[in-house]
Parts: C-alpha cells; structure tokens; sequence
C-alpha cells in the first residue's frame, strides 16, 4: 500500500442531535492534512484527527502508511472518502480472532474471505454496521 489519506464520515444508527447548521470543509483543508498527519502514524501504521462530533455522526481525516487492522462496529455505517494515494479495501468476510476494543467495536490482525477493491483518489465507500472491514 502507499501512502493514503481519507475523509471518514461516521454515522450511528441511533437518533440523536443534528448539527444546526451545514458544515463544509474545502478541498485545500482536507489535503493540509496529510503533513499533520504524516508524523503521527502509529504502530498500526495510521493517524487520525477528528474534525468534527454530532453525537449521532462525526468526521474524521485518517492518514494510512501501510495494511492495518481489521475492524467491525456493530451499530455505526462508515463512509470513506479517498482524497490521495491508493489502498486495498477488504470487506466482508469473518475476523479469526476477533477481540472487543470498545463497546460495539472489534478488531482483527485480518479478515478471512471478504472482496478486496482497489481504492484511489475521488472514491467513496459505504460500510454498513456489522461489516468487517480492512484498510
């Protein structure tokens, strides 16, 4: 995988508070965000900054160096939005050896079977809850 940054929209199946107001962010303010992300990469080869919370949806810029950790949420979609670079999406499937990292979330070091995808800048993807998913 090379270098890949991506605006993450994630939305809860719950009701609660809408924004009062649209928000919009520019594209020369999303693509700022891969200089302040690129020396917080953690071990798992990814940084992330929240942009902004709802309470019932939220946004975040993630910044990927490499393959990460599989990822289930029980009651929250994800909406991935490539703004750079290139990454191999699985989704689907099962997680051996899944464990609980949060309330209504779990991860994996991979996923068994799913669909692999090649992502690149301008896609976007829609993973409902209950979907694995790797990145």
């Amino acid at each position: 995988m090379k270098s890949f940054v991506i605006l993450v929209g994630l939305a809860l199946s719950a009701a609660a508070a809408s924004p009062e107001s649209g928000q919009i962010w520019k594209s020369s303010q999303l693509q700022g965000y891969a200089n302040v992300l690129h020396p917080k990469i953690d071990a798992h080869k990814i940084a992330v900054e929240p942009i902004a919370n709802w309470g019932n949806h939220r946004m975040m810029v993630a910044h990927r160096e490499g393959d990460g950790q599989a990822e289930w949420h029980e009651r929250q979609a994800d909406i991935l939005v490539a703004q750079s670079g290139e990454a191999t999406l699985v989704m689907g499937g099962t997680m051996p050896g899944s464990h609980k990292t949060e309330p209504g979330e779990m991860r994996s070091a991979t996923i068994a079977g799913g669909t692999r995808q090649t992502l690149t800048a301008g896609d976007i993807v829609h993973i409902p809850a209950r979907t694995p998913v790797n990145l």
